[in-house]
This record gives structure tokens, C-alpha cells and sequence, in this order.
């Protein structure tokens, strides 16, 4: 808070800076916005179908986010801000005024435009014509076209100087983009505007068409593409199979096995019909004994010869009837001959008997029967072999034609998927560019009207700016310095308590002792009363009689006036006071005083000191480059100053500065209390540290300081202690 209430008052000390720069700002800014011609303003809008999809006749049935059309917003407003947009313009613009139209020219020509012939005008507008058909710049690096581009910035049709009148913006969420520019002329605004927004529509609506049909050809060709690439792996596939002699796999694949697994089925059933019937045939044998086989046989020999011719027709029926995958008409010849071979076998069991007894007649036409049955079963083993080991080789001739026609089949399955993609999006890329949507200027620009003058604006912020940048300064001046002006200041830098201050004076005040008791200058009250408090701390500190020595860290702080004025006011409290000027180097109290008596003959032929309550008795030297104890010796000096202790209350030595070391230590070192006098606005410096350090290792030697030359400060009376913060 003290930092602020400093720095308030430094702006206070500079109020009349504060107050004429901002004044003389306004008063050239004044004469200087005079002369701006008057501004018109002109609007137009135009509807860009991004957000407003009624005249659409086919809509993406996908809802655009917000943050996607903010950005098809931003990108027109930028392709309208392009300067290849803005150049469309200006060549219009400089073409108006090469023609002479006076109805679109309004403004004075250059020098260079006006100075043209005809013949360069018409070299000229042929030129641009050309620029503006093709929508080129102008090429800076060909002297005839930068000299163009010279006039045209000239003129202030070029698309910075247009850029920086133009407004173009989005209306809140709306789907419109709305275009405002200012000019001198109201007919030149609207001009502009409707221009602008022609060109900018034009060159968006063929950028539409062109990528449109770029990209319909690209998807036919495309389209085109991926339905040869189906027709010919189809015609691959086609091929394979008529050289391969496949019609339909899977059904060739089934029906051979539903014929192998037939034929596997009836082998089972023969070899089982094998193994019984050989074992019938067997047990049957068992119960005839030689003899009886011998006269059966001679008996049937005749009939046998019948049956077996029979039984070998029987055989190659059925061989055939397995080779013919069981035809059923072999099925009923080979019926009819088994049929017939059983008829005879039970007419010769009729006709002959082989003796006697007929009880075995029965196992004879059985055996006769299952012999048949055996050799027919035998030969259907054979034959249904020979067709199964057939089949499985035509069933292993199918395995790698599956597998290429599987591979061919996969690669026509993707080849079509990509072609009813390319075919989809070739029919949406068709219907959606069949119905463009292309901007609309839904409101042209007209003339502009006047706007509210701005000039008053512009002066007032003028001097705002103005006052605010002086404040700144001051600022910046009052964070980078780093000298001492308040006593709170010097405390805190010092650690050490500051006893009071003391105003600046005017150099002509005269502040000799009778100066002190005659003068009634306003300024000259306020340094009594402040000297006054500073009178009150050093009473308080020690009891008389004292010796007071009064140093500084450098020459010219205002030392002297203050010794002089502190040793006034201890005589106002009827104290007997003594001034002893103990600085040789610079002995201002000796030539304010030049009748007193000198402090080196009082030394040596001890010159009477008369002490008179309320009076100022003065010790002068006669200066010249010596010391204290180069004037007599230690013992002497202290006998001296005891002496004069016993008549005076108060005595005042002013030494030298602590730039003289050695000299102010000698005088220090026989006072009684030590008080340092700090000028305002100085600084405490690195050499100046260790004056202060020894000035602290003086401990309650020391009482504190005063600081001199002090201004716009509120008068106050006490001592200020280093303020320590929480």
C-alpha cells in the first residue's frame, strides 16, 4: 500500500506532464482527423445451403456436427478473403477507371494513370482483361505488370488496402455469410460488395461443377474397371469347366457318392451270402457218405450239365446287371433265369432218387440251390469291386477341380462385391451432382449510408492512449528506481530507525541562526517544526550533557543547514548549545560564522567558550587537508571536550562525510550519539555499503537517521522504524 501511495505521489510531482501530453495529443489528433473524408457503409448477404437444405431436392441422410459446418463456414469466408479473390475485384475496379466509365469511377486518378495515352491504355486493359478472364495475378518479377500493380495500390484497389475496409462474417448459427465494406463513396461500397460477391459465387460455383464431374468420370472409369475385372474372371471360370469336362461339382460329387456308398452296401450283403452259403454247402456234405455221393452224382450227371450251362448264363447277367448300376429290366431278366434254374433243379429231385431212402432227397436240391446262390454272390464280389475302385478314381479326378473352382468362385465373389460398391457410389455421386447446391447473393448491396463520425472517437482515445502511456512510463520509471525519498524507504533499507526528515529549501534561504529567528517562510515553518521532532527523539535518548556528532554517507546532503537548525532548536528549550565545525575538508559553519572562534586555538592556547542559556556559541576551523587527532592528541581532544561538556548542554560536531573515512571516525569516536543525514532521491550505492555497515556496528551509539531534501510529503513528527511485513 505505501508502494502505491508513492506512486501516486510521484505522478502527483509530475501532474503538469501528466495533463500537456495527453492536451497536445488531442489537439494534433484533432487537426489530423479533420481532414478523413466521411465513411460509408454498405451490406449484402449471401446463402451458402449448409445449414438451410429446403431447396435441396436430394439431401445426405447424414446430419453434419456443428463443428464440421463451422469449419465449411470458415473456409468460404477465407476463400473470399483470398487475394486471388480480391484481385477479381480490383482488376474490375482499375478496369472501370482505364475505360473511363463515369458512372464506376470514383475516384481521382494517379499521376501515373492519368499521364497514360491511349495506346497504354489499351495495352493495359487488354492485359488485365486477360488476368481477370484466366484469374491470375499480376507476375511482380515482369517490370510491365509490377508497374500495373504500382498503380492499382496506388489507387487503393489492391486486395490489402481492400482487405482492410472489408468485413466478412457468419450470422450467429445462421446459413447466411454476411459482407460489409467502408468506403469514401457510397455508390463505391456497394460497388465492391455486389462485385466481390459475384466473383466469389462464380469462381465457387465452376470449382463445384469441375470437381463434380472430375469425380463422376473417375467413378464411371472406376465402375467401368471392376465390372471388366468381374466378366473376366467369370470367363475364366467358364473356361476351366468346359475344359474339365465339369457341369455342376457338388451334384457330380453327390450322386458318385451316393453310388459308392450303394455299391458298398450290396458287397457287404454278397460277402455275407458267400460266407453262409459256403457253409451250408458244407454241413450238407458232412451228411453224405461216399457211396451215396457217387450214385447221386452218376444219377444227375444228365441234369447237371442243364443247370450248370444255366448257372453260367445266370453269371454274366448279373455281372452285367452290377456294371449297369442295377438296371431294373436286367433286374427282372436276371429273375426270370434264377427262376427258371430253380425249376429245374426241383425236376430232377422229382425225377430221380439215388436209392431207397428219400429222406436226404431235401438236402440234395438245397444243396444244388445254395451252390447257385454262392457262385452268384461270388460274382457280384468281383463285379461290385471293379465298379467301386472305378468310382473312387472318378471321385479323386473331382478333388483339384474343386479347389481351382472354389479359388475361381472367391476371386468372383470379391470382384463383385467391388463392382456393386463402385456401382453404388456412382449412382449416389450421379443423383447428388444432378442437383448442385450452388450460393445465392440473397441480398445485394446498395448504396451505403453515412456513417456515425468517428473522428470525436479517435481524439478521445488519442488522449486515453496518451495519458495511460505517459502513467506507464512513470511507471516503468518508478519500478527501476531504486533511490531513497521516504523515510519509511531508508528505514527498510538501512534496518536502522529514521528520526524524522527535513523539506527541501530554496538556495537563497538564509539559514544562519539569525536567519532561523527572523524568516516567516512557509517553507522555513515546516522545516522548524520538522527540526523540532527530530530534537524530541535526541532528547529522549540520553541525558545532557551530550555530544552529538552529525555525518552523512556523501558531501552536499544538507548537513550543515541541519546542524545549524538543530542546534536552534535546542536553544528554544533554554539549552546551552555549542556548534563545533569538525569538517576540515569543507568548513561551511566557519564561513557562515567567520568571527567565531577557531577549534584549533581553543585546542592550544584554550581560547574562553562562554555558554549563555538560549544562546549558540560556534567553534570554527580554519579548514585545510588535516584530522582531528592531527591537531593534538587523544588525551588532550578528550580533556577539551569534557571540559566544554561541563559548560554546554548540547554540543553539535558536524564531521566529514564517511567519504573521508578516517576523519568522520576520529570525531565519532568521542561523541556521545551519532546521527546520519540521507538526501531524498539518492540511492544507496555498493561502496556505500560499508558506511552503513559500520554505521550499524555502532549498535545504540547510533541513534538513526535524517533524511533531507524530502518533498510531497504530509508533514508528520516521530520515528520511523523498518516496517516488517507479515
Amino acid at each position: 500500500m505505501s508502494e502505491f501511495l508513492q506512486f501516486l505521489r510521484l505522478l502527483q510531482r509530475n501532474k503538469v506532464t501528466l495533463i500537456l501530453v495527453p492536451l497536445i495529443t488531442v489537439i494534433v489528433c484533432y487537426f489530423l482527423v479533420k481532414r478523413l473524408p466521411d465513411s460509408y457503409d454498405a451490406h449484402a448477404r449471401i446463402a451458402t445451403g449448409l445449414v438451410d437444405k429446403t431447396d435441396q431436392v436430394v439431401t445426405k441422410s447424414k446430419e453434419e456436427q456443428d463443428s464440421q459446418i463451422a469449419r465449411k463456414f470458415e473456409s468460404l469466408i477465407q476463400v473470399m478473403l483470398l487475394k486471388r479473390t480480391l484481385d477479381q475485384v480490383s482488376y474490375r475496379l482499375i478496369l472501370n477507371d482505364l475505360k473511363g466509365k463515369k458512372d464506376s469511377t470514383w475516384r481521382e486518378p494517379v499521376r501515373e494513370l492519368a499521364d497514360m495515352s491511349k495506346a497504354d491504355k489499351s495495352k493495359a486493359i487488354a492485359l488485365i482483361t486477360q488476368k481477370y478472364k484466366a484469374r491470375e495475378e499480376l507476375f511482380l518479377w515482369k517490370p510491365y505488370e509490377r508497374s500495373l500493380n504500382k498503380i492499382i495500390e496506388d489507387m487503393h484497389y489492391g486486395a490489402d488496402a481492400l482487405r482492410g475496409k472489408l468485413t466478412v462474417y457468419r450470422s450467429g448459427g445462421s446459413d447466411y455469410i454476411d459482407i460489409q465494406y467502408e468506403a469514401e463513396d457510397p455508390d463505391l461500397a456497394a460497388y465492391v460488395i455486389n462485385t466481390l460477391s459475384q466473383e466469389f459465387i462464380s469462381n465457387n460455383s465452376s470449382r463445384i461443377v469441375d470437381n463434380n464431374k472430375k469425380t463422376i468420370d473417375f467413378l464411371q472409369t472406376f465402375m467401368v474397371q471392376k465390372l471388366n475385372d468381374l466378366n473376366n474372371r467369370m470367363t475364366i471360370l467358364k473356361n476351366y469347366k468346359i475344359q474339365n469336362r465339369v457341369l455342376n461339382l457338388n451334384e457330380q460329387a453327390k450322386s458318385i457318392y451316393g453310388q459308392m456308398a450303394d455299391y458298398e452296401s450290396r458287397r457287404e450283403i454278397a460277402q455275407k451270402d458267400i460266407i453262409a452259403y459256403s457253409a451250408a454247402i458244407g454241413n450238407i456234405d458232412k451228411k453224405f457218405d461216399p457211396a451215396d455221393r457217387k450214385y447221386f452224382e452218376s444219377a444227375l450227371t444228365e441234369i447237371n450239365q442243364s443247370i450248370i450251362t444255366n448257372k453260367r448264363s445266370l453269371r454274366e447277367l448279373n455281372e452285367k446287371y452290377n456294371l449297369s448300376n442295377f438296371n431294373p429290366r436286367l433286374k427282372i431278366s436276371l429273375d426270370s433265369l434264377r427262376n427258371q434254374l430253380s425249376g429245374q433243379i426241383d425236376a430232377a429231385s422229382d425225377k430221380y432218387v439215388y436209392n431207397p431212402m428219400a429222406v436226404k432227397q431235401d438236402l440234395v436240391t438245397q444243396k444244388l440251390g445254395m451252390e447257385i446262390s454262392l457262385d452268384l454272390a461270388r460274382n457280384s464280389v468281383s463285379s461290385i469291386q471293379g465298379e467301386l475302385n472305378r468310382l473312387n478314381r472318378k471321385f479323386d479326378g473331382l478333388v483339384p477341380n474343386e479347389a481351382k473352382i472354389q479359388e475361381y468362385e472367391t476371386q468372383i465373389d470379391i470382384a463383385n462385391k467391388e463392382y456393386i460398391s463402385a456401382l453404388q457410389r456412382y449412382n449416389d455421386a450421379s443423383l447428388e451432382f444432378s442437383f448442385p447446391v450452388y450460393l445465392n447473393l440473397i441480398e445485394r448491396a446498395m448504396p451505403g449510408e453515412i456513417q456515425s463520425s468517428k473522428k470525436m472517437v479517435l481524439v478521445i482515445l488519442s488522449g486515453v492512449i496518451s495519458f495511460t502511456f505517459c502513467v506507464f512510463v512513470f511507471f516503468i520509471l518508478f519500478y527501476l528506481d531504486k533511490s531513497i525519498r521516504y523515510p519509511l524507504d531508508l528505514a527498510n533499507a538501512t534496518d536502522r530507525p529514521v528520526l524524522g526528515y527535513l523539506n527541501a529549501l530554496d538556495k537563497n534561504m538564509n539559514l544562519s541562526v539569525s536567519g532561523m529567528n527572523a524568516s516567516d517562510d512557509k517553507q522555513i515553518r515546516l522545516y522548524k517544526n520538522l527540526v523540532r521532532s527530530v530534537r524530541y527523539e535526541l532528547d529522549n535518548e540520553l541525558s545532557d550533557p551530550k555530544i552529538i556528532a552529525v555525518t552523512s554517507l556523501s558531501d552536499g546532503v544538507g548537513k550543515t543547514s541541519f546542524v545549524v537548525a538543530l542546534a536552534w532548536a535546542f536553544s528554544k528549550i533554554n539549552k546551552t548549545v555549542l556548534i563545533v565545525d569538525g569538517n576540515f575538508g569543507q568548513p561551511d559553519i566557519s564561513k557562515l560564522n567567520p568571527d567565531s572562534a577557531l577549534f584549533e586555538s581553543f585546542l592550544k592556547k584554550d581560547v574562553p567558550v562562554e555558554a549563555v542559556p538560549g544562546q549558540i556559541s560556534i567553534l570554527g576551523n580554519k579548514g585545510g587537508d588535516f584530522s582531528l587527532l592531527e591537531l593534538s592528541d587523544e588525551k588532550l581532544i578528550g580533556q577539551k571536550l569534557a571540559m566544554l561538556k561541563s559548560k554546554f548542554d548540547i554540543i553539535l560536531v558536524e564531521t566529514d562525510s564517511l567519504t573521508a573515512m578516517n576523519k568522520a571516525k576520529e570525531w565519532i569516536s568521542f561523541a556521545d550519539r551519532v546521527v546520519a543525514v540521507f538526501s531524498s532521491g539518492n540511492s544507496i550505492s555498493g561502496e556505500d555499503q560499508s558506511k552503513v555497515q559500520y554505521l550499524m556496528n555502532l549498535e545504540n551509539k547510533f541513534s538513526g537517521w535524517i533524511l533531507t531534501n524530502t518533498e510531497d510529503i504530509p508533514e508528520q513528527a516521530g520515528k520511523i522504524g523498518k516496517l516488517v511485513e507479515a
